[in-house]
């Protein structure tokens, strides 16, 4: 079996670092001992922006909010879904992950970056969510490990109720905010209704039909 090379490392805001792993045509992202993403697994993070748009496909010129480059599958997969006049946004806190994009991970990337309708925002998404009021018709979040966080706690401010209204606010009437996890989470759940979303829990496996079950809340705003 080949050998993992590091290709990167990169600092986290607020501390940690991610470090870029490649084994043969196999990309992995990891934090300490923890593995955030690999390229050979897709399936829950491609699942995030279809199972979200879907609840929005009569919108010919969605403006979508995606929380979180990674590896691109969501954004990939969000692009599949939308139509010519869509307008993606993608937030991505750290900027060597858009520059790993755009070069050692180019070819797992093919080139969506370049797709007119995206738009890089480096920087968190927390702050572009506060800053806006109903102009998103869907927001898609892979951040962090969840509502149980892993990367950093500041990221615990987009699940706690605070964070759940904010998203609430950004969205336009009848918009879907759509949240990515390794788990199930009850608590998470019942914070979600508390402040007014009508959910639906799916669990997804992190292959497209293998690996471990995550979970993807879809919460609409009536």
């Amino acid at each position: 079996m080949l050998p993992w090379i590091l290709l990167d490392t990169a600092s986290i805001p607020g501390g940690g670092a991610l470090r870029l792993k490649r084994r043969g045509n196999e990309f992995s992202i990891m934090l300490g001992d923890n593995e955030l993403m690999n390229s050979r697994l897709s399936g829950s993070e491609e699942a995030l922006a279809t199972l979200s748009l879907a609840k929005i496909a009569h919108r010919s010129a969605a403006r979508i909010l995606i929380g979180g480059l990674g590896m691109g599958f969501t954004l990939r997969a969000a692009l599949g879904a939308l139509g010519a006049a869509a307008q993606v946004e993608v937030a991505e806190l750290v900027p060597a992950v858009v520059a790993w994009a755009r070069g050692p991970m180019a070819e797992v990337f093919g080139g969506c970056l370049d797709d007119p309708r995206v738009r890089i925002l480096e920087g968190d998404v927390g702050n572009i969510v506060g800053a806006n009021a109903g102009v998103y018709d869907a927001i898609l979040l892979d951040v962090d490990n969840g509502p149980d966080g892993l990367t950093s706690s500041a990221n615990d401010r987009l699940y706690n109720g605070a964070g759940l209204a904010a998203a609430r606010v950004a969205l336009k009437p009848g918009g879907i905010v759509a949240y990515w996890s390794s788990g199930p989470d009850e608590n998470f759940t019942r914070r979600l209704r508390k402040a007014g979303f009508e959910v639906e829990e799916r669990p997804v496996r992190a292959g497209r039909s293998r690996g471990a079950r995550h979970m993807i809340w879809l919460a609409a705003r009536n």
